[in-house]
């Protein structure tokens, strides 16, 4: 009679079963409830096989897109030290999603930036970056506690599961109206006790073997002759603690964070299932209609939230696509200065740090969104580089001719010639301020190599200066003093006599020698006390003239100027020409004179006009005299 009574017994959910030897897994009824209970079940299965995976839930999910490679590292190296393995599974996968993208960016704009500085170089591109070192490390680290974990969880799970068979076998075997009530019931206890110490065991047989063992735990309940009393407690104890459970679950309908609702939900499945026993028939569909009820509203609760989350993460492909669209759009902007481009790379950027902060997008296009975007600045990129090769190739050619104005420098900067030299120093630097950039990792060096060969020279050229500056200091004071015994000189009244003391003191003053540049008004001084002086002889205008302009020349040929002597010559050779036109000029209107019928009458103008002509030609005769003494100080 007792094994024909099992053709049509019910696991602890109330659902039918129809193996009297040995439980399957058959398809659910489909009903309005059996979404929310199958995604319980698959929770729990997963979780039944790993304990460590239910502390998942207590970690806090950032949003890793958002956080900086530095920072992603520190979350790693928190994570694998603090928790087990998988609980942060889901962490750690995407903190290595986020930081290998960010990273190969990273990497890729290296890259660029290299072959951008050196476009004709064959050299492979490489470039160590110790934070990645570092998360491999950590991730290294996380990859081998998996592994040790797995190979223990599997030796584990299959001992487990051995031992739940071995006890739901020794639960059919209870089922023996020969043995004494009180040692089965003992039995039963201590295998109930087994059971709940047996530890986990693989996540695809979980529920079979759930089942099978409620089952049996309800086929002893229900069809051995034990004392009603004791088995009536037991139900009615049982059915106590799932009404409470129906409570609390009732309860979590109204909670707001609805995540936390659903994983106390999976504690709350767990403990019907696994800690409570049955109850009695009247009350088995009753009860559990109402768990799975309310099981179900949490669920569709649940949904919503996944819904609400994938409707922002729509939102967030959209705003991404957008940026997208911004960063290709100005890869086609053509700008024009070192200046406009660093506007545009700004944007850019502002762009990429929008991006990352946009938020998940739905998986199943987070891949394609994340190439696109990449594309985008790799084509801004290209773009940008190629006015940037441009301006390398402008930048290679300017190096090239400061190498060879520091090479110039160089081979100068220890001459001598100051006189011959210092022009053409001071042309060099001219030359260099006049040549635009260089690239910047040669600016520095080849500054600084031309600044030092032109600090030599002029260092030099300035200790000769100093030494000439001595000698120039004490002619200016021996010229001053001089200068006061000059302004009592009397000229005694007899020409010969007082032309050479003029002369003589002319020599004296020249034998002093030259004065510092900036003191050089002294020659002035002395010039108008000998322009006095020979205005109280009784000189030629062309003697006067030409022993003054020999006082000049004197000054001239001291002063080593060849612009201020060129400027002389320019200015003697221009009133050379404006005496010619004004002689010219005279002759022409003496002619205009001599053809009128009146000229008698103006002979009085006539002589006034040549005798203009006689002035200008003398004049016109010492300029030409003072040209040739200036081009003979050239020939000197």
């Amino acid at each position: 009679m007792l094994e024909e009574q099992h053709d049509n017994l019910q696991d602890a959910d109330g659902n039918l079963i129809t193996d009297s030897k040995e439980v399957e897994e058959t398809p659910k009824t489909v009903n309005a409830n059996q979404n929310a209970l199958n995604a319980i079940e698959e929770s729990n299965a997963e979780e039944g096989e790993d304990e460590t995976l239910r502390e998942r839930h207590e970690i806090p999910l950032l949003d890793y897109d958002m956080l900086s490679m530095e920072s992603l590292v520190d979350e790693l190296q928190k994570l694998v030290a603090t928790n087990k393995v998988m609980s942060i599974k889901e962490h750690i996968d995407e903190i290595k999603k986020s930081f290998l993208a960010k990273y190969y960016h990273f990497i890729e704009e290296k890259k660029e930036e290299f072959h951008t500085e050196n476009p004709d170089s064959t050299e492979d591109f490489q470039y160590h970056l110790p934070l990645k070192a570092t998360f491999d490390h950590f991730y290294t680290e996380y990859k081998n506690k998996k592994n040790a974990h797995f190979k223990s969880l599997e030796s584990n799970l299959k001992s487990n599961l051995e031992n739940r068979l071995a006890i739901v076998e020794e639960l059919k075997d209870l089922i023996n109206p020969q043995e004494n009530i009180k040692d089965t019931l003992k039995h039963f206890n201590e295998l109930r006790e087994r059971w709940k110490t047996a530890g986990p065991i693989p996540k695809d047989k979980y529920n079979h073997v759930w089942n099978n063992y409620h089952f049996h735990v309800e086929n002893f309940y229900d069809y051995l002759h034990l004392d009603r009393e004791a088995r009536d407690l037991d139900f009615k104890h049982n059915l106590e603690q799932k009404q409470k459970i129906i409570e609390r679950v009732a309860a979590l309908v109204n909670e707001a964070d609805i995540n936390k609702a659903f994983r106390e939900l999976q504690d709350l499945h767990r403990i019907w299932k696994e800690d409570i026993g049955p109850v009695s028939r009247e009350h088995r569909d009753e009860i559990w209609n109402q768990f799975s009820d309310y099981t179900k509203q949490i669920h569709d609760k649940r949904e919503q939230l996944f819904e609400k989350q994938r409707g922002n993460e729509i939102e967030n492909l959209n705003n991404k696509k957008l940026i997208i669209a911004e960063i290709e759009a100005l890869g086609t902007v053509k700008v024009n200065s070192h200046s406009q481009w660093l506007v545009q790379i700004e944007k850019v950027e502002t762009l990429r740090t929008a991006f990352f902060n946009a938020g998940k997008v739905p998986a199943d296009v987070n891949e394609e969104t994340w190439a696109a975007f990449k594309t985008a600045v790799r084509n801004f990129n290209a773009f940008k580089n190629s006015f940037y090769k441009e301006i390398k190739r402008e930048q290679n050619d300017n190096l090239a001719k400061k190498n060879a104005l520091v090479a110039k420098a160089q081979e100068l900067k220890d001459s001598t010639d100051f006189a011959a030299t210092t022009p053409i120093m001071k042309q060099i630097q001219n030359e260099w301020k006049q040549i635009g950039h260089v690239p910047r990792k040669y600016s520095d060096k080849i500054w600084k190599e031309f600044k030092s060969a032109c600090n030599h020279y002029f260092d030099q050229l300035k200790d000769f200066k100093n030494e000439e500056n001595s000698e120039e200091i004490e002619a200016f004071d021996k010229k001053k003093v001089y200068l006061e015994t000059l302004r009592d000189f009397q000229l005694a009244g007899d020409h010969k006599t007082d032309l050479d003391a003029i002369k003589a003191h002319i020599e004296t003053w020249k034998s002093f020698g030259k004065v510092p540049f900036q003191r050089r008004h002294i020659e002035g001084k002395f010039n108008k006390i000998l322009d006095a002086l020979f205005d109280k002889l009784s000189l030629s205008k062309k003697e006067g003239d030409m022993m003054r302009f020999a006082n000049r020349l004197d000054n001239l040929s001291e002063s080593n100027d060849s612009r201020k002597i060129e400027n002389e010559k320019i200015f003697i050779i221009r009133k050379i020409d404006e005496l010619q036109n004004e002689i010219f000029q005279l002759e022409n209107n003496i002619q205009f004179f001599a053809n009128t019928k009146n000229a008698k009458k103006e002979n009085s103008i006539v002589l006034e006009v040549r005798k203009n002509i006689a002035i200008h030609k003398e004049n016109l005769d010492i300029w030409k005299e003072k040209l040739t003494q200036l081009r003979n100080l050239d020939q000197e």
